[in-house]
């Protein structure tokens, strides 16, 4: 993407200086280390707060940013249950830890304040929602705070009206279709929500985390969203006609990524991309799968999943989290060449782009939906947990990118045999529905580029929040 400085109000006298602060998860990294990017190629100042553990990585990811700046600080050492070297929910051992370990962050305040004080001339702060106590800090200072989740607006509109009209109140199956009154043509279950919000009456802990994080949310300058106009217009207008503050969409943001200067190197391949290249050679097609770095999947499951991939007699390269178990090794001694077991952390977008990769059984998390969007790669849904049996509904019901695994009870989270991970995988690799949904997924990929290209709606919208904060940061002063 080319460099393009942004005109500078005249009425201001500095340039812009964005304070960026990720929440500690890859997931949730990533895409603001990709609006990083997008912001240093106008021109703009960006410093980065992260934590000692969490600086390599972003780091290395924004070593062709000259005008970002890391800031890393203590992250607690004494939170129960969370051993003292683990600064990432992609490193905790049970998900049951989050809560804990998001609390944690808030004795990162002190410290945060602290090094804002010593940055001269900040424009705004970005910070993820969960991040909530970071609006105090802002404040403190007078600083402009926007809020950024990791989540779509169909997710924020649907759920918005399902906690408001209380739907889940009455049904008494976790599998009954209720009709969102807003929008009558989705169809929830219970099923399709984690807790708080399948309670009938959501209560506890967890709530008073959410409830904190969308006060903050509505009490903040505005959301910065990682989406496009195009893709979700109704929901996108619904949520800012009715709601507060208003929602920017920016992305998709791994469009942001600049291309490696030159041809790339053979020998500094990975070694799975030298697969997908062999199998390219051999006009082979590929499925790539991947469930991210947090789902937690049974044995039993895992043992289904291996024999469905086996069965299906396609050529599959599957990303797994690192794990005590023999089921890969025996899975890959069994196929041979046809499949490919990685056991590391990933470019995903880079496997995604490559030409051999023609599917992607995928939990549905965002992050994952949009690169397989802007590849241009039809997804086999199969979400586990959080909003994407939500992101789910959105790429097989509304924007008909993909197809969905069959599960034994037709349940949302129910079980998916081998038999029917195999009749799944076969229809998107080789049925007419996987063509109708190929198809689809390139024509909206073509518009997420044009999107986020010189003119696109997220080109225009970044341009016009830098301005506005701009503009509010000179008439504060």
């Amino acid at each position: 993407m080319a460099s393009l400085q942004l005109p500078v109000n005249s009425t201001v006298t500095h340039l812009p200086h964005f304070v960026l602060f990720p929440f500690m998860s890859k997931g949730h990294t990533i895409p603001l280390l990709h609006l990083t990017q997008l912001l240093t190629n106008r021109g703009i100042t960006v410093t980065v707060f992260t934590t000692k553990a969490n600086r390599p990585f972003i780091a290395q990811f924004l070593d062709r940013c000259p005008d970002a700046s890391i800031i890393d600080l203590p992250f607690p050492s004494d939170v129960e249950g969370i051993d003292k070297d683990i600064e990432s929910t992609d490193k905790l051992p049970s998900m049951s830890l989050f809560r804990p370990f998001v609390t944690a962050t808030k004795l990162m305040q002190p410290y945060f304040e602290q090094a804002l004080k010593n940055l001269s001339h900040v424009t705004c702060i970005v910070s993820d929602g969960f991040l909530s106590w970071t609006l105090a800090s802002a404040k403190k200072f007078g600083i402009p705070r926007l809020s950024f989740y990791g989540m779509n607006n169909y997710v924020g509109a649907v759920t918005r009206e399902v906690v408001s009209n209380r739907l889940f109140s009455g049904p008494e199956s976790d599998d009954e279709l209720i009709m969102v009154p807003r929008f009558p043509w989705i169809k929830v279950t219970r099923n399709d929500f984690d807790e708080p919000f399948n309670q009938r009456n959501p209560t506890g802990p967890y709530m008073d985390f959410i409830t904190e994080t969308v006060i903050a949310s509505a009490n903040s300058y505005g959301l910065i969203t990682n989406s496009f106009y195009e893709l979700e217009p109704l929901f996108l207008d619904v949520l800012n006609r009715e709601s507060k503050p208003k929602a920017w969409c920016v992305g998709p943001l791994c469009l942001a990524v600049t291309e490696s200067p030159g041809p790339p190197m053979v020998d500094r391949k990975p070694e799975w991309i030298q697969w997908l290249d062999q199998k390219l050679a051999k006009g082979c097609s590929v499925l790539y799968v991947a469930f991210g770095s947090q789902a937690e999947i049974s044995s039993k499951q895992l043992e289904e999943i291996s024999k469905g991939l086996e069965e299906s007699q396609v050529n599959f390269l599957w990303v797994v989290r690192k794990c005590e178990t023999s089921v890969y090794d025996e899975l890959q001694e069994r196929v041979g060449e046809r499949g490919m077991i990685v056991r590391e952390w990933v470019d995903q977008r880079e496997i995604l782009k490559h030409e051999s990769v023609k599917g992607f059984v995928s939990h549905c998390g965002w992050n994952s939906v949009l690169e397989s969007i802007c590849s241009e790669v039809p997804i086999l849904a199969w979400p586990m947990m959080a909003e994407q049996p939500l992101n789910a509904r959105m790429v097989v019901e509304e924007i008909k990118i993909g197809l969905r695994v069959e599960t034994c009870d037709g349940s949302v989270k129910g079980f998916v045999t081998s038999e029917g991970l195999k009749k799944m995988v076969k229809e998107l690799m080789e049925s007419e529905k996987g063509k109708e949904v190929r198809k689809k997924v390139k024509d909206i990929g073509e518009a997420a580029k044009v999107a986020m290209a010189e003119g696109g709606s997220s080109w225009r919208t970044l341009n016009e929040l830098i301005d506005e904060l701009q503009t509010v940061r000179s008439n504060s002063k």
